[in-house]
């Protein structure tokens, strides 16, 4: 399959009309690179499945430009696309076979038979299903139907593959290995793919890239480690994983430190980092398994920056402990890897929270 880009240019979309519009996607500019496997995540009406199905032609945006392989396809129906969809129910005909779901797109293109037969055994024999043609949906598991639903499309040979939370129906253990068969199926194929997702664990360990948004606006666009180590703003800290928000003010900014008023806290002195630091209000953010958790008594160590507070709950999660201690007017939460015989810290305890300088982000209101 040829590898084609992906470029949405100063898109915006809204429904309705005049006072009654309501801005949907606001100047949305994305590009997504030949062969990608590309993300995007955020939460309930953020606007993602909307960009979704815009790109699959479903939905028509007021301003910007859609191209796919450098073509503008505004306007362009979505069956003259050439995009393959793969809906969060599957929509597999119940009626009939595996065999004849997947064959379905190429008989309504009056496709010849004996291609029509190639074509399908090679399509069920990526997908691992050659044994279940005969079989009808509801003959199948979640996973199974998830793969017929994959084989249909990628039969037709899409310049796109576009997948609509495919995941969400199945339970924990099987996410986790057919995200795995995705992210093989889509390095086999090359081709471009684009994954709607609200959950994060997803969208970074299948996607070379992602793209957050929130009501309707790009918020960043990076590798998962990027988005992960560096968030450019409070809401793709807090939903890229878990992260600590100190709130405060930057009090001082020299060459080689920043003074950083917290919120209950105090001033807190810390090395400036690679990353220019601005004056005014702003939130320390650091993750929870960069936090060291110690007794309150315990000597400092000088290459962390050390917070006072009490633990205020707790929970055993098997590899890590995870504590929430109030420091001031906010509550941190810290994980901590578990070892066998390794007692944990009872609630209302006093602790210190140890955090390395090096990993925190000044992010600005």
């Amino acid at each position: 399959m040829k590898k084609v880009s992906v470029q949405a240019r100063h898109i915006s979309l809204s429904y309705g009309s005049g006072a009654n519009a309501v801005e949907i996607l606001k100047d949305i500019d994305l590009t997504i690179e030949p062969g990608e496997f590309f993300a995007l995540l955020g939460p309930s009406g953020s606007g993602k499945s909307t960009l979704l199905r815009l790109i699959a032609g479903f939905n028509q945006h007021q301003r910007g430009e859609l191209l796919i392989d450098g073509q503008d396809v505004t306007g362009v129906p979505p069956w003259a696309r050439n995009v393959g969809m793969v809906f969060q129910n599957y929509a597999l005909w119940p009626h009939m076979t595996v065999w004849d779901n997947v064959a379905f797109g190429l008989v309504e293109r009056k496709t010849p038979k004996a291609v029509i037969k190639e074509k399908v055994g090679a399509a069920l024999e990526t997908v691992g299903l050659t044994a279940y043609a005969q079989r009808r949906p509801s003959q199948l598991s979640g996973g199974q139907q998830q793969r017929v639903a994959l084989a249909r499309t990628i039969v037709i040979e899409p310049k796109v593959l576009l997948l609509d939370e495919p995941l969400s129906n199945l339970d924990k253990k099987l996410r986790v290995q057919m995200r795995e068969e995705l992210r093989h199926l889509q390095r086999k194929l090359g081709i471009t793919t684009i994954f709607v997702t609200h959950d994060q664990e997803e969208a970074m360990t299948t996607a070379d890239r992602m793209a957050v948004l929130d009501k309707g606006v790009l918020q960043q666009v990076g590798t998962p480690a990027a988005l992960f180590d560096f968030p450019a703003n409070r809401f793709v800290a807090g939903f890229v994983g878990t992260a600590n928000l100190l709130p405060g003010e930057v009090t001082a900014s020299s060459g080689d430190a920043v003074v950083f008023n917290a919120e209950g806290v105090g001033p807190l002195t810390l090395p400036r980092g690679v990353e220019p630091v601005a004056r005014g209000p702003a939130a320390l953010a650091f993750r929870p398994h960069t936090v060291q958790l110690a007794v309150a008594d315990q000597a400092d160590d000088q290459s962390h920056l050390w917070l006072r507070g009490t633990v205020e709950s707790s929970e055993f999660l098997g590899e890590f402990a995870r504590y929430r201690v109030r420091v001031g007017k906010t509550r941190i939460v810290a994980d901590q890897s578990h070892f066998s015989g390794l007692p944990m810290f009872p609630q209302g305890a006093a602790v210190k929270l140890g955090i390395q300088p090096t990993q925190v982000r000044y992010l600005a209101d």
